[in-house]
């Protein structure tokens, strides 16, 4: 942690891909600067004007020539463009099961809680060969969470979750940072990532001062101090919608759209229930808009996806 290298080591599964796609678009920059470079060098000597009265030879093109230089181009790019997509969404989809962490940004600090509701500032504990999920957001200004080492990189923003996901290869401390300028002291918003043998992390995990609760646990101690659970109750009978089960699946809307039920989806839900009302319920939520805070949404939400493990 005590150097900024140019080129940080990989210790992520995504690092060689990402690192594989920077340096082949590198050196196809390079291979066409020097071509073109290097044919314009050698068309000016060789048909520059040697004298006044000197007609130039006229060229009238080639057609197997032409068709060389656009086609061979295009394939290139759609090679890079599958690679690069490819990439990309191996980078936005993360494997099922993941290790879920909750992030809040905030001028100019990380907070980061556990499952298990263990708690973080600036540093962020992980197992090797374990996925790990982040679900983000900002209780002020736009931020950007950069692991290098890991290269993954995800703007955190205020009103909304971003996710991004990584799995760390390598033992190591590994600097993290925020990307996006934030205010006068963002210089100072930084971090770091303590990857760790699965061991060494479950031995920290259950050590040290611990939440008395997890996240989902205090979730429903929220869902039950706001009386939600007076109309979303565990059948169909309720006033609202039952919440089990109801995680990253599709849910019909009264204006007969379907709509996927992602962590932004519950969150806007709870905030601005009558935004998106279900099929076959009347608006009567009432809004949580400014009457809880980011920290409180997060563990409701982590609530309604525990709620997909109830037998």
């Amino acid at each position: 942690m005590s150097d900024f290298p140019l080129w940080p080591e990989q210790a992520s599964s995504v690092a060689w891909q990402v690192d594989a796609l920077y340096g082949l678009l590198l050196a196809l920059t390079l291979l066409f600067t020097v071509l073109v470079f290097g044919l314009v060098i050698v068309f000016a000597l060789k048909y520059r004007r040697k004298s006044d009265d000197e007609v130039p030879e006229q060229i009238h093109g080639s057609i197997p020539l032409e068709l060389a230089w656009t086609i061979i181009p295009l394939f290139m790019a759609i090679g890079v463009f599958t690679l690069g997509a490819d990439v990309f969404f191996r980078i936005q989809r993360a494997p099922a099961d993941p290790l879920e962490v909750y992030v809040v940004g905030k001028q100019w600090m990380w907070k980061l809680q556990h499952e298990s509701g263990k708690r973080e500032i600036n540093t962020l504990h992980v197992p090797v060969g374990q996925p790990v999920r982040l679900t983000m957001t900002s209780e002020d200004v736009l931020h950007d969470f950069f692991v290098p080492a890991f290269r993954v990189k995800q703007d955190v923003i205020p009103g909304r979750y971003t996710t991004m996901w990584f799995e760390a290869t390598k033992v190591g401390e590994y600097h993290l940072f925020c990307a996006e300028f934030c205010g006068t002291q963002h210089a100072y918003m930084v971090g770091k990532v303590i990857a760790m043998e699965p061991g060494d992390y479950h031995d920290w995990l259950s050590g040290g001062p611990m939440a008395s609760v997890s996240m989902a646990d205090a979730g429903k101690k929220q869902f039950t101090q706001l009386g939600c659970q007076t109309c979303h109750k565990s059948d169909s009978d309720g006033r609202g919608p039952t919440l089990i089960g109801v995680y990253n699946e599709p849910q019909k809307l009264t204006n007969g759209k379907e709509i996927m039920a992602d962590v932004e989806y519950l969150r806007e839900s709870i905030l601005y229930p009558n935004a998106k009302i279900v099929d076959g319920y009347q608006p009567i939520m009432p809004g949580f808009d400014g009457q809880i805070n980011e920290q409180s949404l997060l563990q409701l939400v982590a609530y309604i996806k525990s709620l997909n493990e109830t037998p």
